[in-house]
């Protein structure tokens, strides 16, 4: 039974870090992205959540896109790219397909265009704007990924379970501690039983509770046969002095 709860503890712990990981890191990434545009990496991978479908059916609205930084060199075209642009006059990320490379004086330019869409871009990009290069997709992730750098997600899937396991370890420490302080209170009953016992067979006079009873039980003993001495002794001081006055 006990290492049924010790394992259930464990596996727990496991989990609870592993949500509170996995949620930190995505919120991380896209608040992040979102805050002045920069793009956070790990080991030179991001994840992006996508936001239209003009890339649609490589990959749609909703689904979750992890790109990774990259040689502008070595790009080519039909690659697939995320590149800083403007977006109804705002500054945003895109990915689209590379649909044609313009070289002039040793400096390239990248024309881009959506899947899903008739036109290219209208923006022209150069190496600068471009921020890594797509690797693969994970349907409708990309959901999940916006729902935990909203400021509910970030409440239920961060703040909440953290409090949870804050909780949970709290409880664990009172519990420790008061099997802590048990087991000390049965050790110190063990050693003052112990020590009894040592002392019985080295034939210590240090009185314990069953001893002193008994030692009281003597000394009552003693008094009442001490009273009886006394009464018999002045019966017999009484016996002679009669006995005094009827020979005068």
């Amino acid at each position: 039974m006990q290492s049924v709860k010790k394992a259930a503890s464990i596996a727990l712990s496991v989990v609870m870090w592993i949500i509170i990981l996995v949620a930190a890191l995505y919120a991380f990434t896209t608040l992040a992205t979102r805050e002045d545009g920069s793009v956070s990496d790990i080991a030179g991978f991001t994840p992006l959540a996508v936001q239209s479908d003009s890339m649609a059916p490589t990959f749609n609205k909703g689904d979750l896109i992890v790109i990774k930084k990259c040689d502008t060199s070595k790009l080519e075209v039909g690659d697939i790219v995320t590149f800083h642009t403007i977006i109804d006059n705002e500054y945003a990320l895109n990915t689209h397909r590379i649909a044609a490379i313009d070289e002039v004086n040793g400096m390239r330019s990248f024309t881009t265009k959506g899947d899903n869409n008739d036109v290219a871009d209208t923006h022209i990009i150069s190496d600068g704007d471009i921020v890594g290069k797509y690797v693969f997709a994970l349907p409708q992730m990309g959901k999940v990924m916006d729902f935990l750098s909203s400021s509910m997600g970030f409440l239920i899937v961060i703040v909440l379970p953290m409090l949870l396991f804050f909780i949970y370890q709290v409880y664990h420490l009172i519990v420790v501690g008061m099997n802590l302080k048990r087991a000390m209170a049965e050790e110190d009953r063990l050693a003052a039983a112990a020590a009894i016992v040592d002392a019985e067979g080295k034939g210590d006079t240090t009185v314990t509770a069953d001893n002193a009873a008994e030692q009281l039980a003597q000394a009552e003993a003693k008094l009442e046969e001490a009273r009886r001495l006394k009464a018999e002794a002045e019966a017999a001081m009484s016996a002679t002095k009669q006995e005094g006055t009827d020979g005068e």
